[in-house]
Parts: structure tokens; C-alpha cells; sequence
């Protein structure tokens, strides 16, 4: 997948939220949420140099990302301004008092129009891989999905995630022979030119860590995108 590469004016528009304590932005796909040692550009470097900008914050400033999606998926990534705000969505999500809603587009389509799936996962050379329960560093891993419609031989989903495994989705759905468009890596036939597949982080909801109040961040489709036009 080749780099992709965004101006800070480019960017702007996709903040979901901005308060003292968080910043949500809507990561375009072939985007990495932060830096992997590559030297490439990603989306907590430039969330620090619009926060130093616009905010006239000179020097260093603070900014983690409390949650990652994968360089080829978009949708919302949330990152803490304060260590006490980090450390309390951290406890959050590790406690998994957050709820995750993701939307994809899957090949063929599933035998239940919703479903629980439950299986038990695996890393290795950048890939999950499905388990048995009790194997060698096998975690489970829990979605929830069910069928909104279907759109040009292809199904749409909304998944609930209720635990936070490496490709998880894309090794779940891809394990009940649905996997999704544009992911070749897990047996996808279609794909697109810059690599994205059809995996959208749609909606996060939150606590407030300081303000302890409900927050939903929802982010729109990308509209420069193959598969949500």
C-alpha cells in the first residue's frame, strides 16, 4: 500500500472532537494511527503538530493514542491530551466500559443475519490466525454483528467488538467465509488500488474521563473512499 500523504488543512476537517482532555479524528484508510519506526507519516504526529498549532502549544505536547486501528481501515481514533485522561480511558477500555461499533463490507454473506462470534486467536508474521482454546498465546476474541443490508453482491455489517484483538475482525469474518472486500490478506478477491479495505471504525462511546459524562463520537463514511460510495 503506498503512503499516503495529507496537509494539516487536510486533515482539519476530520476532528470528530476536541476538548482539553480529548481528540477524536476520522483517520482516512492507508493512514498509520502512529508512528511503526518506518519514518512514514501517521495520524498522532500530525494530530501533535495541529494541537501545537492551533491550540499555540510551543514545544513538546502531550498526545497518545488510547486505541489503533489498522493502516488500511478508517474511522475514528481517539487520543488522550493529559496523562489523567489516558490513564482513566486506558482502565476504561481495559475493563471494556466503551463500546466499539464498526461497519464492513463483506464478500458472500453470513448464514445468521446476526450473530455472536467467538473464537480463539493467534499473531504470527503480522496475521491472526484461528486457534483452539488453551493454545500456545491463543486469545479469545468476541464480536457482535448483524446484517444492515446488501450492496452490489457484497453485505453490509455492523459489529459490536467487545475485545480488542490483533485483525480481529478481519480474522473473524474472514474464519465463517466472509471476508472483507479489499482484504486479500485474509482471502478477499477483490481489492483496490491503494490497498484499503472495507472496514470503517464507526462509532466510539465513552466516559468522559474527567467530566464522567457520556460521549459519542460518530464518524462519517470517507467520501474519497472506494468502498463507501
Amino acid at each position: 500500500m503506498s503512503e499516503i500523504q495529507y496537509s494539516a488543512e487536510e486533515l482539519k476537517p476530520l476532528i470528530l472532537f476536541v476538548d482539553n482532555h480529548l481528540l477524536a479524528v476520522n483517520k482516512p484508510a492507508g493512514l498509520l494511527s502512529q508512528d511503526s519506526g518506518t519514518g512514514q507519516r501517521n495520524l498522532e504526529d500530525w494530530a501533535k503538530e495541529w494541537v501545537r498549532a492551533d491550540k499555540n502549544k510551543p514545544g513538546d505536547v502531550f498526545l497518545n493514542a488510547v486505541h489503533r486501528i489498522d493502516k488500511v481501515v478508517s474511522g475514528v481514533v481517539l487520543f488522550a491530551r493529559t496523562s489523567k485522561a489516558l490513564s482513566r480511558l486506558n482502565e476504561d477500555i481495559r475493563k471494556r466500559n466503551c463500546t466499539k461499533i464498526y461497519h464492513a463490507k463483506v464478500e458472500g454473506a453470513p448464514g445468521k443475519p446476526t450473530d455472536k462470534l467467538i473464537h480463539f486467536l493467534t499473531h504470527e508474521n503480522h496475521s491472526a490466525r484461528i486457534g483452539k482454546e488453551g493454545g500456545k498465546g491463543a486469545q479469545q476474541a468476541v464480536l457482535n454483528y448483524r446484517v444492515l443490508k446488501q450492496i452490489n453482491g457484497l453485505t453490509l455489517l455492523e459489529i459490536d467488538l467487545e475485545t480488542g484483538r490483533y485483525h480481529q475482525i478481519r480474522a473473524q469474518l474472514s474464519a465463517i467465509g466472509c471476508p472483507i472486500a479489499g482484504d486479500t490478506k485474509y482471502g478477499a478477491k477483490q481489492k483496490t488500488a491503494n490497498g484499503e479495505i472495507a472496514l470503517h471504525h464507526r462509532r466510539l462511546e465513552i466516559i468522559h474521563p474527567i467530566l464522567k459524562e457520556p460521549v459519542i463520537i460518530e464518524a462519517p463514511y470517507p467520501d474519497f473512499s472506494t468502498w463507501w460510495n
